[in-house]
């Protein structure tokens, strides 16, 4: 579960960097390509919160029995 928490730690922090690079981008070349990292770092950090959540709702029902 550390290891899932630590990637979607890493992926906030890719967020955080790339919507401060796509603020200070001077281009719309570069504007675009971090507008689309964005879109696909917030998809994947969903992802895994998901995954996260769902792996605590199962060890949470293992405990219940």
């Amino acid at each position: 579960m550390k290891d899932m928490q630590g990637h979607l730690k890493t992926l906030r922090m890719n967020v955080a960097e790339c919507k401060r690079l796509y603020g200070e981008a001077r281009s719309q070349i570069k504007r675009d390509v971090f507008g689309r990292l964005i879109a696909h770092y917030e998809v994947l950090a969903g992802e895994l919160e998901r995954a996260i959540a769902e792996e605590q709702s199962k060890k949470e029902c293992g405990r219940l029995r």
